[in-house]
């Protein structure tokens, strides 16, 4: 009992001095700010509350009664998988079938103590104790695995399910957002934690720590029934679905699940010899805000990393990375040992600091070894500079993706249509017909990124293409003329084309929609994709020359106007709620007024504000076609903006915020929630948590715009920052884009379609930027490009991939080009000038247009040359460099 002694705080606990019975009863306890109940017969978690708002509760308490029993777990439940000498691996689980645990004594700060061997399952060759206490103010759950027998005992998988409610089921979404909470790991190791943040956004969030060595190695989903494969008990009875996404497993060992993925850390196990011990647990941390979380981990001396600008490095852009630990480093080593190479540089007073270079291709650990043996792993993703990745999407997704079959019967050619990567060709046919269609987010996905690589990056031959797919087959095939969107061009019919479908394929399922269904008109997701098509290149017919040809500037926004009032009168019932890459309409507006179309842009703007005024009503209104998503706060972030709704603008950024964390991860830092949509749009069909779904880089979107309005909060920024670079980690070395990246150990890879990729895409253009801010203590930092000091100047060269846009943020000036691009700038702090330095004129890119605003209301910048053309500031391009300055009236 030596360790459990020193645990309890001392050998008179250990020896059962002063402690007495615990009543067979529901109890509740107060700790740290946090009040827990416990269950009277397991000794698991029912309820976990802020003490200051008792009506919310973590777990799901208020699922207590329809949750319990065998099947169902809990927080203080365990997974083992254990063999002994010869033996066969074999798989105990506490829930399986309940024994009620047997209650030891407690006394002082022991809230719960039980021997829990029994409930483990016959020939369990372990005991476990299971003790609930409060130690240093926070209430802790503490394991302690005996091996009293005469063998030693191997395990190979031991996982602590996390139950927190995260269940949508049977839940409107005003109470979802009251009552729910998502849970994001950190997979740091030693140094890993969980953060349980509301719905709303709003605080607490709870932080579960690691106690003692308990290393967060895997984060494993837990299967229902119907899922489950054949003998996996490490299960929960709770079906999961879309309004539900299913508890995990923290696996402090996993090395005997037999995973196929490439784990984030290295799977181990380990071994008890006779009379030996282990313990494990975590410990329960109230933060007061989701922006509090790296400050109550930092009081808690947890190991604390921060990568600025992120955990995405192109190779041309390195990071920085800040450590604060209460151990000595002992060592750092790189895996793979050529993806990145690591400089020590000094940082601020307390703080390790090392340059982070790119120097491969693809994930990347980082393991750092503390003088007490511990190991934190931070998780990086290198890719190629992001102009290559923009110019290999190009190539790849107008000739490799490229259908141009005049034979086809359903008329998609030419288009550019979804891939598959397995088999290395294109998906001419699938049993969800609009992958193959043309339309829905699944199948639009591939042009609708094809589209918006030329916003920043134009290529001619590229655009020529483009231009072909919209006059043959956008325009009178997929749109209709009076601007309608249909649902698919591929449907199934084998009256009309019997030969031509797969016939091992099962074309029975409500999504093999036949001609009627497909030529529906009726879906307001499709129509953004479409409008996006048209405004692009009435953009690049607008602000360059010679590179679109089929059409003038007008005739393309004239189309762009078209669809997004058809998706007003055609699409009316989704319509009502945010769409996603909807920003695309309030720039169609801007465009309109920009051109003089007055009429126009009166009718897009009232249509525009009968739904924001519509929003304006409801507590929460991001509802979709799915119970819950992540989908519309975008759109209505935007449009709250423009019609000067702040309070509803906070509100859609707060609740963004609780689905999208900053983790030191590349996977899950800006990972805006997404779950289901590989069901929809992806090749490996389930519910599974996806990695950089196209869900990161939309919601960094109105993130951006947040910060570019409270410059002081760098969490918004850090955030947006890593959902957009997420989105990058999809497109693989030869430029196909993958859907999303199956999270889960048994796979661990990019999905094989492209999916509904596209979309993500849109948000990484439309956002991708520089940012020049100064942080207390990190000093000057560049997001997006790289800094130094000059002087009393500060220089920031861009590469961002699209070179376009600049956010000062020490002058609050948003600068962008809707053509010409940036070399270099300059701050100049003392007279508060900027300094541009834009690339020579190229035959397509004469002059730079270019626009200044201070989005969070400061000085005016003039800008010292030019003359206004349609609300942007023509500068004529030399062949040299120009320079332009800006400063304030």
């Amino acid at each position: 009992m030596r360790r459990l002694a020193l645990y309890l705080g001392g050998a008179a606990l250990a020896s059962g001095a002063m402690l007495h019975a615990a009543p067979p009863r529901a109890t509740r306890h107060v700790a740290g700010g946090l009040t827990l109940t416990l269950d009277p017969a397991s000794q698991t978690l029912r309820h976990l509350s802020p003490a200051a708002q008792p009506a919310f509760d973590f777990a799901p308490g208020d699922r207590a009664t329809q949750r319990s029993g065998d099947g169902y777990v809990q927080v203080g439940d365990l997974h083992l998988r254990l063999r002994t000498p010869g033996g066969p691996w074999r798989d105990f689980a506490s829930a399986r079938h309940r024994v009620p645990v047997r209650a030891l004594a407690t006394g002082g700060d022991v809230l719960a103590r039980a021997d829990m061997t029994a409930t483990m399952g016959d020939g369990f060759p372990l005991t476990v104790e299971r003790t609930w206490l409060r130690e240093r103010g926070a209430p802790v759950l503490r394991f302690t695995l005996a091996n009293r027998g005469v063998a030693p005992v191997e395990i190979g998988a031991l996982g602590m399910p996390m139950v927190f409610d995260n269940i949508i089921t049977d839940r409107t979404l005003e109470q979802a957002h009251a009552k729910a909470s998502f849970v994001d790991p950190y997979i740091g190791n030693d140094a890993g934690y969980l953060q349980v943040t509301r719905l709303n956004g709003k605080g607490p969030a709870l932080l579960v720590l690691p106690d003692g060595r308990t290393p967060l190695e895997q984060y494993r989903i837990l299967h229902d029934a119907k899922h489950a494969a054949p003998g996996d008990i490490f299960t929960d009875r709770t079906p999961r679905q879309q309004t539900f996404e299913g508890f995990y497993d923290w696996m402090v060992a996993s090395r005997a699940m037999e995973d196929k993925g490439q784990p984030w850390n290295p799977a181990t196990g380990f071994t008890l010899a006779p009379g030996e011990r282990r313990t494990i647990g975590v410990r329960l941390v109230a933060a007061p805000s989701i922006r509090a979380i790296e400050t109550v981990l930092q009081a808690e001396r947890r190991p604390l990393a921060i990568g600025l600008p992120g955990y995405v490095v192109p190779t041309d852009s390195p990071a920085d990375l800040f450590v604060r630990a209460a151990q000595p480093v002992r060592g750092i080593a790189v895996t793979p040992a050529d993806a990145l190479t690591l400089t020590p540089v000094t940082g601020p007073t307390g703080w390790h600091r090392w340059r982070v270079t790119g120097t491969g291709w693809g994930p990347a650990r980082v393991a750092i070894t503390y003088a007490d043996g511990s190991v934190q792993s931070v998780h990086y993703y290198v890719t190629k500079p992001l102009a290559q990745v923009s110019a290999d999407l190009g190539r790849f997704s107008t000739t490799r993706q490229w259908f141009d079959d005049k034979a086809d019967p359903f008329h998609r050619a030419p288009s550019i249509l979804t891939y598959d990567r397995d088999e290395n060709r294109i998906v001419a046919q699938e049993q969800r017909v609009w992958i193959a269609g043309m339309s829905d987010e699944g199948g639009g996905g591939s042009w609708v990124a094809a589209m918006m690589k030329q916003l920043d990056h134009p290529d001619a031959g590229e655009i020529g293409r483009l231009e072909r797919m919209v006059d043959e087959t956008v325009l009178g095939k997929l749109q209709v003329a009076d601007g309608g969107v249909k649902k698919s061009l591929f449907y199934y019919d084998p009256k009309a084309f019997a030969g031509y479908y797969d016939k091992g394929v099962d074309w029975s399922t409500w999504a093999s929609w036949d001609r009627k269904q497909a030529d529906d008109l009726g879906r307001s997701y499709n129509y953004p994709h479409v409008a996006i098509g048209h405004w692009v290149l009435y953009r690049l017919a607008r602000h360059h020359a010679g590179l679109v040809t089929h059409h003038d500037a007008a005739f393309y926004l004239d189309r762009a106007y078209r669809t997004t009032v058809a998706m007003m009168r055609d699409a009316p019932h989704y319509a009502q709620f945010g769409q996603m890459e909807g920003e695309i309409f309030v720039e169609i507006l801007g465009d309109l007024k920009r051109e003089g179309m007055t009429a126009q842009a009166a009718e897009v703007e009232r249509l525009m504000k009968a739904r924001a005024d519509h929003w304006r009503t409801l507590a929460y209104p991001f509802g979709s076609e799915m119970a819950w998503d992540s989908t519309g706060q975008p759109e209505v972030y935007a449009w709250m903006r423009y019609f000067n709704h702040p309070r509803e603008a906070a509100v859609t950024r707060e609740v963004i915020l609780g689905y999208d964390p900053t983790i030191p991860h590349w996977g899950y830092n800006g990972n805006a929630r997404r779950y289901w949509d590989f069901l929809y749009g992806g090749k490996v069909k389930r519910i599974e948590r996806q990695i950089h779904h196209y869900g990161s880089a939309l919601n960094a979107v109105p993130l951006f715009d947040a910060f570019r309005r409270d410059p002081g909060d760098l969490h918004l920024l850090r955030v947006a920052y890593g959902g957009m670079m997420g989105g990058i980690t999809n497109i693989d070395r030869d430029g196909f884009s993958s859907a999303a990246f199956h999270s889960e150990p048994d796979m661990m890879r990019w999905d094989a379609y492209s999916g509904d990729y596209g979309m993500g895409y849109f948000g990484h253009a439309y956002a991708a930027a520089t940012y020049l801010v100064r942080h207390d203590p990190f000093g000057w930092i560049g997001f997006g490009g790289t800094v130094r000091e000059d002087g009393g100047a500060v220089e920031i060269v861009p590469h961002d991939g699209a070179r376009t846009r600049l956010f000062v943020a020490p002058a609050g000036q948003w600068i962008t080009l809707a053509a010409g691009t940036i070399a270099k700038a300059r701050w100049l702090p003392a007279t508060h000038r900027i300094e541009l330095i834009l690339d020579p004129a190229t035959a397509t890119t004469p002059v730079a247009h270019l626009s200044v605003e201070a989005p969070a209301g400061g000085a005016a910048y003039a800008i010292d040359k030019g003359t206004i053309e349609r609300g942007f500031t023509t500068i004529p391009l030399s062949t040299s460099a120009t320079m332009v300055t800006l400063a304030p009236r």
